[in-house]
């Protein structure tokens, strides 16, 4: 079973809102940065929902989640997976310092999203910031019981390049040991550090090791591993293996747009990989589906 625990949701209100930030007149800017990118309009919502379920069925991914990456699109992907509530899991973006974030994020969770995901390298903050205790105070005490999402490492959107946008992001803030203390002061909010810490490695292990919360999720190209000679996927992957095990690793493609769709490249790539490095069969049924599963309940 595979599921997939990282899809950039790109929804008709995300591409408004890159719109909006590259200053476009309202009307149709949606539809204006869709073709400046060459991509594929959504057309509405329920369309790209059903349209990542054909997806998920066409190369047999069971279940994904999909995340509102641009703040203020999270009930997007409340809609799709009230859709596909037994397929979809709901992820959203959002700026711990954005003056409504904790009531937009409570929101978000009463509409059943399932994980709050952080880029303080994006948005400039520490994740020592008292705003940030206070969306995993939130996320301690909701009943969805969501886990928190904290990109570190090297972030690159690829969106953002292809439309010439500016990308003015702080690696500074994104180290995994900042995470530490809050999965040591929460230990009941599961928290997924995303492409083994892309290049964080190191600090992304050490977290995850001394917090049985901390997941690791596998998803990108992982290119943050030329920045370390000599390193393979495969030693990535048994590295972490015999650091932490299987229990705390989640597959993800980063899939992101169409007409490209599900990245099955990046799939096959992590199935070598895991082969490569000799992981045993019952560690990888965890890692590429069975982990997720045990996390997000249907």
């Amino acid at each position: 079973m595979i599921c997939d625990a990282h899809i950039h949701f790109f929804s008709p209100g995300f591409f408004d809102g890159l719109g909006a930030q590259m200053g476009l007149p309202p009307e149709g800017r949606a539809e204006a940065v869709v073709a400046r990118a060459d991509w594929q309009h959504p057309e509405s919502v329920e369309a790209l929902a059903d349209r990542w379920i054909s997806e998920l069925d066409k190369h047999t991914v069971a279940r994904a989640a999909l995340i509102a990456s641009l703040p203020g699109d999270e009930m997007s992907v409340a809609q799709a997976v009230a859709r596909h509530p037994s397929r979809l899991v709901g992820f959203f973006m959002l700026n711990p310092g954005a003056a409504d974030a904790l009531a937009r994020a409570e929101r978000a969770l009463d509409a059943g999203m399932r994980g709050i995901c952080l880029f303080p390298a994006m948005q400039r903050y520490s994740l020592h910031d008292d705003r940030v205790s206070g969306v995993f105070e939130l996320a301690a005490r909701h009943a969805v019981r969501p886990a928190v999402f904290v990109h570190c490492g090297v972030l690159s959107v690829g969106v953002r390049k292809k439309l010439g946008m500016a990308s003015a992001f702080e690696i500074r803030f994104g180290n995994p040991l900042d995470v530490q203390a809050l999965a040591i002061r929460y230990p009941n909010v599961p928290v997924i550090i995303p492409h083994f810490g892309a290049g964080f490695f190191r600090e992304a292990l050490m977290a995850a090791a001394s917090c049985p919360n901390v997941l690791l999720d596998t998803s990108s190209s992982n290119n943050w591993i030329h920045y370390i000679p000599g390193l393979t996927l495969a030693q990535v992957f048994r590295t972490t293996f015999n650091a932490l095990g299987s229990d705390q690793l989640l597959f993800g493609t980063d899939s992101s747009f169409f007409p490209r769709g599900w990245n099955k490249a990046v799939c096959e790539a992590q199935q070598k990989a895991l082969g490569d490095a000799r992981i045993p069969t019952d560690a990888r049924a965890k890692i590429l589906g069975g982990n997720f599963q045990r996390f997000f309940p249907v």
